[in-house]
C-alpha cells in the first residue's frame, strides 16, 4: 500500500465505489512511477474511472489537481498504456515534473 503526504483530488458527491474507482486510478499512476504495473491493470482501472468522470475537462482537472499535489502525470501513465505494446509500464519523471 502507498504511503504518501497527499491527499487525492476526489468530488464528495461521488459514492464511496465511485470515490475507491477514482482512487484506484491514482494509485495505478503512482504505482507505474514507483514500481511498474501491467499495462492491462492501467486500462481496466482507466475505463472504471471514465465511468465515474465521463467529462474530458473533469478528467484534465483531477489529473493536474493530481500532478500538483504528487508529482504524477496520470494523461502520461493512460497514453503510455495505450500506446504500448509491453506488458508492463514504468514511467520516469522528467526533469520538469
Amino acid at each position: 500500500m502507498n504511503s504518501h503526504n497527499y491527499s487525492y483530488p476526489l468530488d464528495l458527491s461521488w459514492t464511496t465505489k465511485e470515490m475507491e474507482t477514482v482512487i484506484a486510478m491514482f494509485r495505478a499512476v503512482e504505482d507505474a512511477y514507483e514500481v511498474a504495473i501491467d499495462r492491462d491493470k492501467i486500462l481496466d482501472c482507466y475505463r472504471a474511472f471514465k465511468q465515474v468522470v465521463p467529462s474530458k475537462a473533469e478528467e484534465k482537472q483531477l489529473g493536474r489537481e493530481f500532478e500538483k499535489n504528487s508529482g504524477y502525470v496520470l494523461y502520461r501513465v493512460v497514453k503510455a498504456a495505450q500506446e504500448s505494446t509491453d506488458k508492463r509500464i514504468k514511467m520516469v519523471r522528467q526533469k520538469n515534473d
